[in-house]
């Protein structure tokens, strides 16, 4: 966005001439644009199902025609004079063929989708030259945002917004008088419980509010950091709006019961905050255009300005397709005629026994499995699992372990990390601590070792991700190694161990790591059959 105002009336021409694309030149542009799509086509088909299954991502289907739209608004600049083309658009495509190409090795989808973007931008680029290149900032941003957050990232910040949602919808409910109880992201209003799961975490707003936020902030006509302010304001009001809809669902279901929070009245309340957020936003470009005495009427603030017609007595004058532009064409033809011919690339999965088979003695301890429920299946989107509770004695070990035959598209381990402060667990203390009796392969298991605590109750969790033979403990360590066995290996396969102990009232800490040494200790050599390296 740049900083200065944008006139009602674009720049017109000199006056006698108007530049307009050949027949030739639409033809090419066209042809480039169909052709385009195919060397991404895996990418392009799992971000339409995002955009259709995953509501956080709906605003998607607008962005390409918003951004023609944006392009479309700016006619009058570009045909003001003949446009050069550039070869620094050829520069742009061969990165994005680089990042194709990255993506389809490592078979890391996101990656394929931002090739194609960056390869858009090196077309538009060396259609129009560089002399227009600020004109392209914002809507190529536009495409950017219509690409998905990859998963990982996108679990960190539902967890933290789930989190963040549930204490201030809490502390609406409790300024209303009602009692409420608060557990991670479980709201306990004593005769229902409302959980704030990730359709409520504020994700479904933010990025579409972000996207409105970033377009509003474009049309509003006022120095760069107040447009600056209106755009990054969006993330605050939909914390905020959200968290307002959460007590106030909590409040009704203490006044009306639990239809308040079911069906379609819990989706339609979810649509006024957003069309309040809107609202919040659009009050505050009322007022920051008044900071600094600004007096000009609301049109002239905010407002979609259209191209000014073309005179009718003025010269027509036809762009011709350049040679910067013809050789990005053939780029791309080249890209679409390779990724044809050449064979799709396909995951290795190894060989390995399933969970089913496992033993429920390790040891001297004993095992009882438990079912996981289907709304976390759906979530975890997990091959196979174990889940089971191990007794010796008084002693008791929660045992898990998630295992991913593939960690590409958006299925990939969860991390405790964000997983357990959902449950109303506190983490006391998280560091890492090396298991020298306990041998993966040569490797020495090395662990993260938190202590949670949830009231007077106390945990001691042991977990890492075992990754294709690696022992590793940093979330994002375990993205890198997938990126780079992908690439060398065809393999992205991989699990998450997670060991929990209850600690007794009075019990030392230390003696909770004994116990969950022992049956790590136990454990891991019975894991390599069900993990393979």
């Amino acid at each position: 966005m740049s900083a200065e105002p944008i006139p009602r009336t674009a720049p017109m021409f000199d006056g006698t001439h108007v530049w307009r694309p050949s027949s030739s030149l639409v033809l090419l542009t066209a042809i480039a644009l169909v052709v385009s799509v195919v060397p991404f086509v895996h990418g392009l088909d799992l971000m339409w199902g995002w955009w259709r299954d995953r509501p956080e991502y709906s605003h998607g289907f607008l962005m390409p025609f918003l951004a023609v739209f944006l392009l479309w608004q700016q006619r009058n600049r570009f045909e003001s004079e003949p446009l050069p083309g550039s070869w620094w658009g050829v520069g742009v495509i061969l990165l994005g063929a680089l990042l194709l190409g990255m993506g389809r090795l490592a078979s890391a989808l996101t990656l394929v989708q931002y090739a194609f973007v960056v390869t858009l931008g090196g077309l538009l680029l060396a259609l129009v030259g560089t002399r227009f290149l600020a004109r392209l900032v914002v809507p190529f941003s536009i495409l950017v945002l219509m690409v998905p957050l990859p998963e990982f990232l996108f679990q960190n910040l539902t967890a933290g917004m789930q989190l963040l949602s549930s204490k201030l919808g809490v502390g609406i409910i409790r300024t209303a008088g009602v009692s409420v109880y608060l557990e991670g992201n479980v709201i306990d209003l004593g005769n229902y419980k409302l959980e704030v799961a990730q359709a409520c975490s504020g994700l479904r707003y933010l990025f579409p509010l972000m996207t409105l936020g970033f377009i509003m902030a474009y049309f509003f006509k006022a120095p760069l950091w107040k447009r600056g302010i209106v755009f990054l304001s969006s993330v605050p009001v939909t914390i905020l709006m959200n968290s307002f809809r959460i007590g106030v669902i909590g409040i009704m279901v203490d006044r009306w019961g639990t239809a308040m929070a079911e069906g379609f009245l819990h989706d339609f309340e979810g649509w006024i905050i957003f069309m309040a957020s809107t609202g919040v936003l659009l009050l505050e470009i009322a007022l920051l255009s008044r900071l600094g005495g600004d007096h000009r009427p609301w049109r002239e603030v905010f407002g979609i300005d259209l191209p000014a017609p073309t005179p009718r007595s003025v010269a027509r004058e036809r762009w011709k397709p350049s040679v910067p532009f013809v050789t990005s064409c053939a780029l791309v033809a080249l890209l679409a005629l390779l990724s044809v011919l050449l064979p799709e690339r396909t995951e290795a999965v190894p060989a390995r026994r399933s969970f089913s088979e496992m033993p429920l003695r390790l040891s001297d301890w004993f095992g009882r499995k438990t079912a996981m429920e289907h709304v976390y299946l759906d979530t975890l989107k997990l091959d196979d699992y174990q889940l089971a509770d191990y007794t010796r004695g008084n002693d008791t070990i929660n045992f898990y372990v998630a295992w991913y035959d593939s960690q590409r598209g958006g299925q990939s381990t969860h991390s405790p990390r964000t997983c357990l402060p959902g449950g109303g667990w506190q983490m006391t203390d998280l560091h890492q601590v090396q298991l020298e009796r306990v041998m993966w392969g040569a490797t020495p298991v090395t662990v993260n070792r938190a202590l949670i605590q949830m009231g007077q109750q106390r945990q001691l969790v042991y977990y890492w991700f075992q990754q294709r033979g690696r022992v590793l403990t940093n979330e994002y360590a375990v993205k890198w190694y997938m990126f780079w066995d992908a690439l060398t290996r065809k393999r992205t396969d991989g699990a998450l161990i997670r060991v929990i102990t209850p600690l007794k009232s009075g019990e030392l800490v230390e003696t909770g790591d004994r116990r969950l040494t022992e049956f790590v200790t136990a454990a891991v050599p019975q894991l390599k059959s069900y993990v393979p390296d």
